[in-house]
């Protein structure tokens, strides 16, 4: 195609001859059918988190040809976000499942003070008497007494009244509803 540049009064070739155009829609997604069947089945699942769900639609529909600011109004979520989450598709390995590809990154934070291990040995403790883990005339463990008690065992280094109390609230076991616990008890 030949036009006529105004000023110059010469031929000359269009500017979009010379470079080509911006790519507008996003890459393709590859999606086999064993990843449509899981991403299917997580879309549709009740369990599912709703982000989790989110993002297998936003796959779905990227590999059905959808473009990213249409997905992104369809699903009601910026067009960035889109565009995050088929990259991280894209670059994921091949072998890596679909969940893993769909899942949040670790997010940064500080490290776990006490490990699983330190924090089973303080529950322990707390299961004995009071009375039998040292000269303590107590009845039931306080917090500061359990905390005095795990650092003179050498369980940890130090820690504080309000560890100890965390440690318990997370560990609480959910009680059984009463129908169910009267139920257990009538039979034979």
């Amino acid at each position: 195609m030949v036009e006529w540049s105004g000023m110059a009064n010469r031929l000359s070739t269009p500017r979009f001859a010379e470079s080509p155009m911006p790519r507008l829609s996003a890459e393709p997604i590859v999606v086999s059918p064993a990843q449509e069947q899981v991403l299917t089945r997580l879309i549709r699942a009740h369990t599912t988190p709703q982000k989790l769900a989110e993002r297998a639609q936003l796959i779905l529909l990227a590999a059905a040809g959808t473009g990213v600011r249409e997905t992104a109004r369809r699903l009601d979520i910026w067009p960035k976000t889109v565009r995050h989450w088929l990259r991280r598709w894209r670059t994921a390995a091949e072998a890596t499942s679909v969940a893993q590809r769909l899942a949040d990154a670790a997010r940064p934070g500080a490290p776990a003070t006490f490990t699983p291990e330190q924090i089973c040995l303080i529950v322990a403790l707390a299961c004995e008497k009071p009375a039998e883990a040292g000269d303590l005339p107590l009845s039931h463990w306080s917090r500061s007494e359990l905390a005095r008690c795990a650092i003179e065992r050498g369980i940890v280094d130090r820690i504080s009244n309000s560890s100890v109390g965390r440690f318990f609230k997370r560990s609480r076991p959910t009680a059984a509803p009463r129908a169910g616990l009267a139920h257990i008890q009538a039979r034979p």
